[in-house]
């Protein structure tokens, strides 16, 4: 038995006497019709049981009633909590959402950019974790409608939502003087991103407040990563461990680097002390709970969409704004003073 043709657009056309230009115009509200003709368009569409396609209104009005999110990694708690708060906010806005993992690749950063050009989505989140060759600034600038947050992507003529990776650096730095610690380990990403910068100027600012200068700042740069976690604490352990406390700028990296120290008998914070950052995975779980700066993830991704739909596009680029959004610091059992 052949299945009923669903009515279709034309059939409504034909059956009110307009075209069909008319009818898709007056569905989409682009049109205004005279109450008679509006009426014959609406009797038909009754009686033929005509149901509008949305995407294709979607499409008509040049919109896809659709957001993008690129994103390094979705199994990382961090960038998955991210992910969930961006869904939520789009939810409540009757928004879809396009979720692309990139592996931290800038090949697949580049071909997920490119989808805002063929009208794929009608505007896009771009989260990165790595330091940019120009390449995706360049897409950026001539894309639009890109929100970057998280990590920066430098000369990109976009609005940019960072957690307030400086302050978060000095509360760590700020901990850690206190309780007597003047040779400190900064664990970070790499040198060229706007957070392990940030983070470390942060540190040394607080350190040379606290310590009159006195304070002896080492640093590790690389990935944030559970295995650069577990690379630097072999590297400590091998330099014969001079510094008495670590930031490691992760929590990926935290992770990592707790899991070398103890098997090799190092106890936290009695040989050294320790502090985190994000504070999204289980931080509080380990023994010691680990103190850490906590990054506001969630207000992250609610606040991205906010400025995705906010923005106003036809602005000049030098209108566009960084954000910077509050972190505090999680006080817990890993710092105590240097040990004897």
């Amino acid at each position: 038995m052949a299945r009923e043709r669903a009515t279709s657009l034309k059939d409504v056309a034909a059956a009110a006497g307009v075209s069909i230009s008319t009818v898709s115009r007056l569905l989409n509200g682009s049109l205004d019709l005279p109450a008679e003709t509006k009426k014959r368009i609406e009797d038909a569409i009754l009686d033929l049981n005509y149901h509008p396609n949305p995407h294709a209104r979607r499409l008509s009005r040049g919109r896809s009633d659709t957001i993008g999110l690129v994103v390094p990694d979705i199994a990382n708690p961090f960038f998955a909590t991210l992910v969930a708060a961006v869904e939520a906010e789009a939810d409540k806005l009757g928004l879809a959402v396009s979720l692309y993992a990139t592996l931290n690749r800038q090949g697949r950063e580049v071909a997920y950019l490119q989808l805002i050009e063929r009208n794929h989505v009608d505007g896009l989140i771009f989260v990165t974790n790595h330091p940019d060759n120009g390449q995706l600034a360049e897409l950026i600038n001539r894309t639009g409608k890109v929100v970057v947050a998280d990590e920066d992507v430098p000369d990109a003529n976009a609005p940019k939502l960072f957690s307030d990776n400086e302050r978060g650096g000095y509360l760590a730095g700020k901990h850690l003087a206190e309780h007597g610690h003047r040779n400190v380990l900064f664990i970070g990403g790499a040198e060229a991103m706007i957070s392990s910068r940030r983070r470390l100027a942060g540190l040394e600012r607080a350190m040379r407040e606290a310590a009159d200068g006195s304070a002896n700042i080492s640093k590790y740069h690389g990935e944030y990563t559970i295995e650069f976690g577990r690379e630097a604490g072999r590297r400590f352990l091998a330099e014969g461990r001079p510094p008495t406390a670590i930031f490691a700028s992760s929590d990926e990296i935290a992770i990592g680097l707790i899991e070398v120290l103890r098997a090799q008998g190092v106890s936290i914070p009695e040989d050294v002390s320790l502090v985190g950052f994000d504070d999204v995975g289980p931080l509080h779980l380990f023994a010691p709970p680990v103190t850490a700066i906590r990054q506001p993830v969630r207000s992250i991704g609610q606040r991205a969409v906010a400025l995705l739909l906010e923005t106003n596009w036809q602005e000049s680029p030098g209108s566009f704004r960084e954000t910077l959004l509050p972190v505090e610091i999680v006080v817990r059992k890993s710092v105590a003073p240097p040990a004897r």
